[in-house]
């Protein structure tokens, strides 16, 4: 069986689960959530717990239950407190600013990069070399951060770019001169 497939799922106060079939609704104070899932797991809410059951002991539906488990967990947690994302420009004149609900990114082309998020992601700039990312669904989260690192990704000789506040940017010695 696997070990985070047959994990219930705590469900706390303030957030409601809705089961329809093979569609489930997760709704709290953040926001709401749906998500279809496979036709051959079931999921039962009971007592406060979310449990997702296989129908089969095959290897595809033991990924599966896993995946539906995690993919289920990461809604309740969304609508219940949310998630973030946090990137730092690294870069001297890289800077960033928030105008109109738009990103405006200066990081060392010729033109300002300009960003429009999804409206269910809000983006704020807490100083000019600081972008939190946040919202209720952490794959949509993750995918706006990701697109915004890879407007100008860290280079490996200065360290020069857009990364994530805990990543580690391996570096490298630059040239040396002739002998």
């Amino acid at each position: 069986m696997s070990r985070v497939g047959k994990k219930p799922i705590m469900i706390p106060s303030g957030v409601q689960v809705g089961v329809d079939g093979s569609r489930i609704k997760v709704k709290g104070p953040k926001g709401e959530l749906q998500r279809e899932i496979d036709a051959s797991m079931s999921v039962k809410v009971s007592d406060g717990t979310l449990v997702v059951d296989r129908s089969s002991d095959s290897k595809y539906f033991k990924a599966m239950h896993g995946l539906y488990r995690s993919l289920l967990n990461n809604m309740v947690v969304g609508v219940a407190r949310g998630f973030e994302k946090k990137l730092e420009i690294v870069g001297v004149g890289f800077k960033a600013e928030m105008k109109n609900k738009r990103l405006t990114l200066q990081i060392g082309y010729s033109h300002p990069i300009i960003f429009v998020p999804p409206p269910d992601i809000n983006i704020a700039c807490e100083t000019p070399t600081m972008i939190a990312v946040s919202g209720v669904d952490k794959e949509l989260v993750g995918q706006i951060a990701a697109k915004i690192r890879s407007f100008r990704p860290p280079e490996p000789y200065k360290g020069k770019g857009i990364k994530y506040t805990d990543e580690v940017i391996r570096r490298k010695a630059g040239k040396t001169a002739g002998s």
